[in-house]
C-alpha cells in the first residue's frame, strides 16, 4: 500500500495555472499534489557570447528553492555565496529538456531563461519544475509569434517528466516524498509529447533492480506523461 492510498499507477491531483506573475513574458504555477512550482520565461533580445553570428537561439534554466518550501528551514543558497551541487545538477537538466523540445533556428539569436522557483516541496520538484517550464516557455514564445518578432514557432513538441521507482517492492508511478526516501529504485524520465525519451535518470537507492523492472518504470512513465501533456494542452 503506497503511503497516499493511491493505485500504483495513479498521479497526484495536477493543476496548472498561468499568468501568475505581471512581468513575465510566461509564468504558471505548477501543483502536482503537494508539489508547488512558480514558473516564469524571460525573453532577452541576445544570445549567450559562445551563439554570437551563429543563428540559434538558447534555452536555458534556474532552479531554486524557498527556505521554508520542506518542513524546516534551507538556508537561502545566497547566503552562501553559492549553489549546491544538487541545484546545479537540476537546472542543467531543466534547461537540458526544455531546448529538447525547441527548434533554436527558428527562435534565433535570442536567449529565453526559464526560472523555477520550488514553494512547497513533497518530491518531484525537477519533474513539475520541467513540466511547468515548458508552460512558462511556451507562453513566451506565444508572445514573440504574436508580435511579429519571429514567424516560424519553434516549439517542436511537448515536453514533460514525471518520477517513477520500486517502492515496497511493487513499481510505482508519481512518488511523493515518503516513497522518494524509501524507494529501493529512484528514476525521473524526461519525454516529448510523441513519447520520445530526452533524458533518464535511474538509480539503486536500496537495491539493484532488473531490466524487466526498468521497462514497466518506463510504461509507468510513458502514462503519466500522457497525462501530464494533457494538463499542458487543457491550460493552453
Amino acid at each position: 500500500m503506497r503511503p497516499s492510498g493511491r493505485q500504483i499507477s495513479e498521479m497526484r491531483p495536477i493543476s496548472i495555472e498561468t499568468g501568475i506573475t505581471k512581468h513575465a513574458e510566461g509564468s504558471c504555477l505548477i501543483k502536482v499534489g503537494d508539489t508547488h512550482v512558480l514558473c516564469t520565461a524571460t525573453i532577452e533580445d541576445r544570445a549567450p557570447p559562445f551563439l554570437k553570428n551563429t543563428g540559434l537561439g538558447w534555452v536555458t534554466a534556474e532552479y531554486g528553492m524557498l527556505p521554508r518550501a520542506t518542513n524546516t528551514r534551507n538556508r537561502r543558497e545566497a547566503a552562501s555565496g553559492k549553489q549546491s551541487g544538487r541545484t546545479q545538477e537540476i537546472q542543467r537538466l531543466i534547461g537540458r529538456s526544455l531546448r529538447a523540445g525547441v527548434d533554436r533556428v527558428a527562435l534565433g539569436e535570442r536567449q529565453i531563461t526559464v526560472d523555477c522557483d520550488v514553494l512547497q516541496a513533497d518530491g518531484g520538484t525537477r519533474c513539475a519544475s520541467i513540466t511547468g517550464g515548458w508552460v512558462a516557455l511556451r507562453l513566451a514564445v506565444n508572445k514573440l509569434l504574436s508580435s511579429g518578432i519571429i514567424s516560424t514557432d519553434p516549439i517542436v513538441d511537448h515536453v514533460a517528466a514525471v518520477s517513477c521507482g520500486i517502492y515496497g517492492g511493487q513499481a510505482v508511478l508519481d512518488l511523493d516524498y515518503l516513497e522518494d526516501s524509501e524507494a529501493g529504485t529512484d528514476g525521473n524520465f524526461v519525454l516529448t509529447g510523441r513519447g520520445n525519451l530526452i533524458e533518464v535518470q535511474m538509480s539503486a537507492e536500496g537495491a539493484t533492480f532488473s531490466r524487466g523492472e526498468m521497462s514497466t518504470l518506463l510504461d509507468l512513465a510513458e502514462s503519466g506523461i500522457s497525462r501530464l501533456v494533457e494538463a499542458q494542452k487543457a491550460v493552453l
